[in-house]
């Protein structure tokens, strides 16, 4: 009896010292006494920052706009940021839901008894932190150097990127049409930092936000000698007002990526790595006009 005693206060002290604790975006604190087995997440680079930490296979169901790794397009697809299933999503049971701090369905989650962490990265030091927050939420061995690692590698690949651009290119302005309605990735974006670790300097300032909507005529004063966006959002994009006296336009230093290319660029994930290669291969066509 007392050796069955000691193994329960035993067991129970192993729950408790496995207990984690995680503060989200929304400055909430939301501890975990073990590691979720069921995740749902609501925003694609949370899907793929839980692939990246090697965790996949505790996916059951992410957004409909999730696609990598290749894996994750079998899971059920769960809507996007305003119009989620939720019955759906109950009906997975998991045993926390990863999504941005902007989800509309954040209360109603909470209301049900199921653990919401809301992670929305934005910034290029927001990506770092919340890969080791991701990694905190899953329990992993060491946890933070495994995000640490990839956090790493991510670097790695912005700097051989870096290394392969062209002398012509240092300092060249861009602008960088992150989705349609005229939103720039500014300075102060993952997207603006990866930018300014390639040369490249950013017609939009920190001070104007991450991802500000801009007046057209903005970027005509502007004056870009490179334009980035996605491919759906490039046509007659000579024919915005004003936009075919641009350098950009008028060199033919326009890149102009595809979907599957777009959606590397435009999420703040383990990817930016990638993102930062496409940007050079991009400078390094269009600067060799």
């Amino acid at each position: 009896m007392v050796k069955r005693l000691l193994m329960v206060c035993i067991g129970v002290w192993l729950q408790v010292a496995s207990a984690v604790t995680v503060v989200d975006d929304r400055q909430v604190a939301v501890t975990f006494t073990q590691a979720p087995k069921r995740i749902v997440t609501l925003l694609p680079s949370l899907a793929e920052t839980v692939c990246v930490l090697g965790a996949c296979d505790r996916l059951v169901g992410t957004d409909k706009h999730a696609n990598w790794p290749i894996s994750v397009k079998a899971l059920p697809k769960l809507g996007g940021l305003d119009d989620t299933q939720l019955e759906a999503l109950v009906r997975l049971k998991p045993d926390v839901v990863l999504l941005a701090k902007s989800a509309r369905i954040i209360h109603r989650l909470q209301a049900l008894g199921i653990p919401v962490v809301a992670l929305e990265p934005q910034s290029f030091a927001d990506v770092q932190r919340v890969l080791r927050a991701v990694a905190v939420v899953l329990q992993l061995p060491d946890a933070q150097a495994q995000a640490d690692a990839v956090w790493a590698s991510i670097q790695t690949q912005i700097a051989k990127a870096n290394s392969q651009l062209p002398a012509s290119s240092l300092n060249a302005t861009v602008y960088f049409e992150a989705s349609t309605g005229g939103y720039a990735a500014g300075e102060s974006s993952f997207m603006g930092e990866v930018m300014h670790q390639l040369g490249l300097k950013n017609i939009v300032p920190a001070s104007m936000g991450a991802f500000p909507q801009l007046n057209p005529e903005f970027v005509v004063r502007a004056n870009p000698q490179l334009i980035v966006l996605a491919q759906p959002m490039v046509t007659q994009l000579s024919q915005r007002p004003g936009w075919s006296g641009i350098d950009a336009i008028k060199h033919q230093r326009v890149c102009a990526f595809p979907p599957q290319q777009a959606d590397v660029l435009v999420r703040p994930g383990p990817r930016l790595g990638e993102a930062a290669q496409l940007i050079s291969d991009c400078v390094k066509r269009s600067f060799a006009l």
